[in-house]
C-alpha cells in the first residue's frame, strides 16, 4: 500500500494538512497527553502565535532544550509555522556545550527545561547570563548571549527573567489568525527547518542545516521504504533533538499521518510496557536497545505482536537481535547522516531479510550515492571501495561555517567520509568511517572534542581519544593519557572532571596510561591512532571488559 504524497512543502502547512484531512486521527502521544491532529495544529498555532508576540520573525533562531515531550513537537511546529529555524539543543550537554549552542546559532529565543536528569540548565543558564535575574522576561541583555532576548521555561514556576509556559503563551492572545496567517505564508520549502548540532572531525560541533522541502520529502520516501500507513504508531525514545528522531522518525510518520508515541527516557521495563499498551508498530532505534529489552526479564510475557517495521543500524547480527526482541520481521536497515536528511540509502520492508542484513539497501528517490576516491575524489566503479558521496536532499551548508562547506561539498556532493561500496544492483553497502568519528550507541563522539576538555586538566600533558569495539553499543570511548611525571594517575578523577564539561556518551569509559615513549607513532612522529586503536582494544579484550 503506497500512501499520497502529502501536498505541504513546510512543516507547518504539513500541520495544517493533517488537521484538515484528518482532525480526530491520534497524532502524538506523550505521557499522559493523547493529542490528535487537530489538537496539535492548535497547539502550534498557540506557541507560534505567542513568539510572534515576542518578536520573533522569519529566520530568527528559536532554540529548544527540551527532552521527548509533546512540547518539543509543539514548539517545533509553531517555530516552523513562523520560518524561524529550530536549534535544537542536546539534554545530555554540559554548561560549556549549551553555552556554544547558543552562542553559535544565536537564537533570539530559548524554550528550555529548568532541569533533566543531573543537568541543572535553568542554573547554568544564569551563570552564564547573570542579567538574567534583573531583566524582564522578554528583554535580556545578555554580554555573553546578545542575541537572546527570551527565555521561555516549560516546567515548574518561571523564575527571574523568564516567562512560564502559561505566562509565554498569554502573550500570543494579542497576535489574530490573520497575523499567523500571512507569516506562515512567507515561509518557502527553502527556508531552514532545524540546525542540528552534531559531532565531526572538529573540536566544535557543527550545525547542520535542513530545509523544510527536502526534510518532508525525503521523510515520506523513508517511510515508503517502511511501507508505513496512517494505522501506524512509531514508538521513539532515541532523543528528537538528534537527526535520527527530528529528520526522520518524526516526519516520516507525521507524512504518512501515523501516531508517533515519545517515551521521555529509555528505559527497558517502562519501554515495553510502552509499546504494548499503544500497541506500536514501528521501531526507531539501536542495537544496544534492543538486547535491553530482550534482556529485560519483562519481555516474556509482553505482548509485542503489533510490532512490524522500523528502522535500526548495525552488523548482521545486531539487525538479527533487533528482529528477534521487537518482534519486527519486516525492520529495514539504514545509511544516512544527519546532513543527508537522517538517511539517504533505507532497505524495503519486503526485501528477503538476507539483503535487509548485509545491505543498507538502495538511494532514496531525489538520491544519488557514489563511491570516490578519497585522495582525488574521482568515481569509483561499482563494487569497489571508497568514500561514499551524496548528491540530492543534502544540507544547503553549515550554520555560521563556510569552512565546513568547503571541505564537506564538492561541486553539489557531500563528501561523507564513510566507506563503502555500490553493488552492481545499485544496493549500498558500509564499510566502515573513513574519519576518526566515534559511534557510541548509534551516536556521533568526536575525538578531537574530547581530547580538547582532557587538555584542560592540569596534570594531563597529552590525550589521544579513540574508539574500541564493544558488545553492546558498538564502540565506547576511550583515552591514551599523560600525566606530568610527578602525578598518581587516577582515572576516577579525571572521569569526574570530564563530567562536568561533556555530555555523558562522550565521556571514556577506559583511559590507559602512557608515558610520552609508549605512545605508538608514525614515521613523522604523529601519534598513530589506528595502532592506539588496536592496542586499547587488545587491551580491553585481554581483561575481559569488551
Amino acid at each position: 500500500m503506497t500512501t499520497t504524497r502529502p501536498q505541504s512543502r513546510t512543516l507547518g502547512d504539513l500541520l495544517d494538512e493533517l488537521a484538515a484531512a484528518t482532525p480526530q486521527a491520534p497524532a502524538l502521544v506523550s505521557g499522559a497527553e493523547r493529542f490528535d491532529f487537530a489538537t496539535l495544529k492548535a497547539r502550534a498555532d498557540d506557541f507560534a502565535r505567542a513568539l510572534l508576540a515576542l518578536g520573533i520573525s522569519r529566520g530568527d533562531r528559536v532554540a529548544l532544550l527540551c527532552s521527548n515531550r509533546s512540547e518539543w513537537v509543539v514548539a517545533a511546529g509553531g517555530a516552523a509555522k513562523l520560518g524561524a529555524p529550530v536549534a535544537a539543543i542536546s539534554t545530555f550537554s554540559s554548561p560549556r556545550e549549551l553555552a556554544y549552542a547558543l552562542k553559535h546559532s544565536g537564537a533570539k529565543a530559548l524554550v528550555m527545561l529548568s532541569r533533566f536528569r543531573d543537568r541543572h540548565f535553568l542554573g547554568a543558564l544564569g551563570e552564564l547570563c547573570p542579567e538574567l535575574a534583573r531583566c524582564a522576561p522578554d528583554v535580556l541583555r545578555s554580554a555573553a548571549l546578545p542575541d537572546l532576548r527570551t527565555v521561555v521555561v516549560i516546567d515548574g514556576d518561571p523564575s527571574p527573567g523568564t516567562f512560564s509556559q502559561s505566562e509565554f503563551l498569554a502573550r500570543g492572545n494579542a497576535v489574530d489568525d490573520a497575523a499567523l496567517a500571512r507569516a506562515q505564508a512567507a515561509v518557502t520549502p527553502d527556508d531552514i527547518c532545524f540546525i542540528l548540532y552534531t559531532s565531526g572531525s572538529t573540536a566544535a560541533p557543527k550545525g547542520v542545516t535542513l530545509a523544510h522541502g527536502p526534510l518532508l520529502a525525503n521523510s515520506f520516501d523513508i517511510g515508503e521504504r517502511q511501507h508505513l500507513t496512517a494505522k501506524d504508531r512509531l514508538w521513539l525514545a532515541v532523543p528528537l533533538f538528534w537527526a535520527f528522531g527530528s529528520a526522520n522518525a518524526m516526519p516520516a510518520i507525521l507524512t504518512h499521518g501515523g501516531c508517533m508515541v515519545l517515551q521521555e527516557v529509555f528505559e527497558p521495563g517502562a519501554a515495553l510496557a510502552l509499546i504494548e499498551r499503544e500497541r506500536c508498530s514501528v521501531y526507531y532505534g539501536m542495537a544496544n536497545m534492543a538486547r535491553a529489552l530482550l534482556e529485560h526479564p519483562n519481555h516474556p510475557g509482553r505482548r509485542l505482536g503489533e510490532m512490524r517495521t522500523g528502522l535500526t543500524i548495525g552488523p548482521p547480527e545486531d539487525i538479527t537481535l533487533t528482529i528477534e526482541a521487537l518482534g519486527a520481521a519486516e525492520l529495514c536497515t539504514v545509511y544516512g547522516s544527519t546532513e543527508t536528511y537522517g538517511n539517504c540509502a533505507v532497505t524495503d520492508a519486503h526485501d528477503p531479510l538476507p539483503l535487509r542484513l548485509a545491505t543498507q539497501g538502495r538511494p532514496l528517490p531525489g538520491m544519488t550515492i557514489r563511491t570516490v576516491d578519497p585522495a582525488t575524489r574521482t568515481p569509483l566503479p561499482s563494487g569497489e571501495i571508497g568514500e561514499l558521496a551524496v548528491r540530492g536532499y543534502t544540507t544547503p551548508g553549515y550554520f555560521r561555517a563556510p569552512e565546513l562547506d568547503a571541505e564537506a561539498l564538492d561541486d553539489g556532493w557531500f563528501l561523507t567520509g564513510d566507506l563503502g561500496s555500490i553493488e552492481p544492483d545499485g544496493r549500498v553497502r558500509f564499510r566502515g568511517r573513513l574519519k576518526e568519528i566515534i559511534k557510541t550507541g548509534g551516536v556521533n563522539v568526536a575525538p578531537l572534542e574530547v581530547e580538547h576538555v582532557l587538555l584542560q586538566h592540569p596534570d594531563i600533558v597529552q590525550a589521544h581519544v579513540v574508539g574500541v569495539p564493544d558488545r553492546l553499543k558498538g564502540e565506547v570511548v576511550a583515552a591514551a593519557v599523560e600525566m606530568r611525571a610527578e602525578v598518581r594517575p587516577d582515572a576516577a578523577a579525571i572521569t569526574a572532571f570530564c563530567r562536568e564539561r561533556l555530555a555523558s556518551y562522550k565521556v571514556p569509559t577506559r583511559f590507559a596510561f602512557r608515558a610520552a615513549a609508549e605512545f605508538p607513532r608514525t614515521p613523522t612522529g604523529k601519534i598513530h591512532k589506528p595502532g592506539l586503536r588496536q592496542e586499547l582494544a587488545q587491551e580491553q579484550a585481554s581483561d575481559g571488559t569488551s
